[in-house]
Parts: structure tokens; sequence; C-alpha cells
């Protein structure tokens, strides 16, 4: 019984670990950038778009579906760098655990 105790120690400090990481991946903020930077955006850890900025110079009439496929570039862009810093954060909590693909654990 010995060994499930020590088990049960480290569980609670991996869970431990992964609270905080999920607390720093929410204060987490990422830019993501389009058209050479003409529009740029910043998603929050938590997924929430922050803000958007766009250059005067695509603001022109007619130009109405290029800004919007920056728009969604930017986020891809923004959303692919705030899906690698998840993972970062997630292996450096998970330790010795992280790349076993234990069920129900995202890494």
């Amino acid at each position: 019984m010995k060994d499930f105790g020590a088990l049960m120690k480290q569980a609670q400090a991996m869970q431990s670990k992964l609270q905080e990481a999920q607390a720093r991946m929410a204060e987490t903020e990422v830019q993501g950038q389009a058209g050479n930077g003409l529009v740029r955006l910043t998603l929050k850890g938590t997924g929430e778009l922050k803000s958007i900025a766009i250059d005067e110079s695509v603001l022109e009439p007619g130009e109405g579906e290029l800004v919007g496929d920056l728009i969604l570039a930017a986020h891809a862009d923004a959303k692919a760098k705030l899906d690698a810093a998840q993972a970062e954060h997630m292996k450096a909590a998970a330790g010795p655990l992280a790349g076993m693909n234990l069920p129900g654990l995202k890494f």
C-alpha cells in the first residue's frame, strides 16, 4: 500500500502543476499577423480575441474581401502560436509523463 500512497502524492503534485500551467496560459497573449503586418491581432490564452489592428491602406472601397481574408489568416497565425504555447506549458507541467498519450491529458 506504500506504493499507492506515493502514486497518489505524485498525482496530486502533477494536478497542482497542471493547474499552475493553466493559470499561466490564461495570462498568455499571442499576436498573429497577415499581409506583411497589414492586419495584426492579439489572442488571449483563453482564445478570446483581444484586439485587431488594420492598416488603413487596405481600407479602400472594394477591399472588403481582402480585409476579411487577412483577418482570417492573422487569426490562424495567432491560433497556431497559442496552441504551441499551450503545448509547451502542459509539457512543462507534465514532466516525465509528457508524450505518454494518457487518456484525458492533452500535451
